[in-house]
């Protein structure tokens, strides 16, 4: 009988999890299923002018090539060849060049919808058994492995799982049904996230911007656009995110200002309330928890499935040494393996998102004039500059 490997959550790190693992699997006659909630895709769908996005470090550049799918990723990115860092009202800034650093590009912007079809189009169906529409409903520990009913469509099933990977989000209900724990930090802080256009263009320019009302990024997209995630206090996102559209143009032309130019166009605006969650355990006999399910962090320092990549390829390394080894795929001591060997960067990686967050959502007047020496320090000292970047571009320090 072939192991089983259920994957809860089809998205991007489920999908790179499957792919990762599918040529240990059809070796070892493993059996890989994907479980997500919506239906894929057309592989010839459009972007719209909305289509959300990710950015990409160059650290995950380098494992998408791993993977085997950056050649076809590539023609749909953006590249982001420098990052600039300001402080609204203040002087201090600082400024990462692709270039200084002797990358191609610090990091690349991909619509979600690209790299979800590249990753679809790369699963092997004869290994990887794609369950969509489906969603799991409950799950329980049983002797070797879990038990997960599934509903697909009208029909209903009930699956074993040597491994069951849950990377089903942030809001995962199987989490609080296990029983796993986690905890949450509000930021008291609301994300408006839309694509804006702009007169004169990005120039592969990425921007962190941070405003007296909370942070903000412009992530350079095709065709003259710039990805936003505008941060602010709820009640605040809630009335600017539903103003008309030249009125909105107007209040984010104030806090960014005009680097590039005129704002011109603003596409339909959509809030999401920013927690900090990270789980208390992310791996159990049988069980791993992975992607935003494992750890959910702010959106401004573009860390979260960078660090969440960085897990599953990790994750997927120590699969492939166990089954060489004879090690069963559930193994504890193979999981706790896995997350033994990506304590430190998870913790490097939230404790610097959240340092950010926090350092520049804060106005009092003796730590506003600190990180404005600090953002010059780095413009000013090439060490510093270098280490701050390597991690921004999601690599070892």
């Amino acid at each position: 009988m072939s192991d089983e490997l259920v994957i809860v959550g089809g998205g991007m790190v489920g999908a790179c999890l499957a792919l990762a693992l599918q040529g240990c699997a059809r070796q070892a006659g493993w059996h890989i299923r994907l479980i997500e909630a919506q239906p894929p895709g057309g592989a010839e769908a459009q972007p719209s002018y909305d289509t959300r996005s990710t950015a990409l470090s160059h650290g995950s550049r380098l494992l998408l090539e791993r993977l085997g799918i950056w050649a076809d990723l590539s023609g749909c990115v953006e590249p982001i060849r420098q990052i600039h860092v300001s402080d609204r009202g203040h002087p201090g800034v600082t400024r990462l060049f692709a270039e200084k650093e002797s990358v191609p590009a610090l990091g690349y912007v991909v619509e979600n919808t690209r790299l979800g079809e590249v990753l679809l189009r790369a699963l092997d169906p004869q290994v990887v058994e794609w369950m969509a529409p489906a969603r799991a409903t409950s799950a329980r520990a049983v002797v070797g492995g879990y038990s997960l009913d599934v509903e697909v469509g009208d029909a209903s099933q009930t699956l074993h799982a040597d491994l069951l990977v849950l990377a089903d989000g942030g809001r995962s209900g199987l989490l609080d049904q296990l029983g796993v724990h986690r905890d949450v930090i509000p930021y008291g802080q609301t994300a408006i996230v839309t694509n804006v256009t702009s007169a004169q263009g990005h120039g592969a320019v990425a921007y962190e911007r941070f405003t007296p009302s909370g942070p903000l990024a412009l992530l350079p997209l095709a065709g003259q656009r710039s990805a936003l995630v505008w941060t602010l206090a709820q009640e605040q996102a809630e009335a600017v995110a539903a103003m008309a559209d030249a009125d909105f143009l107007a209040e984010l032309q104030q806090a960014f200002g005009f680097r590039m130019g005129a704002l011109t166009r603003v596409g339909s605006r959509v809030c999401y309330p920013l927690k900090l969650i990270r789980a208390q355990e992310q791996v159990r006999a049988h069980l791993v928890v992975l992607g935003n399910a494992a750890h959910s962090l702010h959106p401004i320092a573009g860390q979260g499935f960078n660090l969440s990549l960085r897990d599953t390829l990790a994750l997927a390394d120590t699969l492939v040494a166990a089954n060489a080894a004879g090690r069963a795929l559930g193994d504890l001591g193979v999981l706790q393996g896995y997350l033994d060997r990506q304590q430190g960067d998870q913790r490097m990686t939230v404790a610097f998102s959240d340092y950010l967050t926090r350092l520049f959502s804060n106005r009092q007047p003796l730590l506003t004039a600190g990180r404005n020496l600090g953002l010059l320090g780095l413009d000013l000292l090439p060490p510093a500059r270098r280490l701050f970047a390597r991690q921004a571009m999601g690599l070892k320090i």
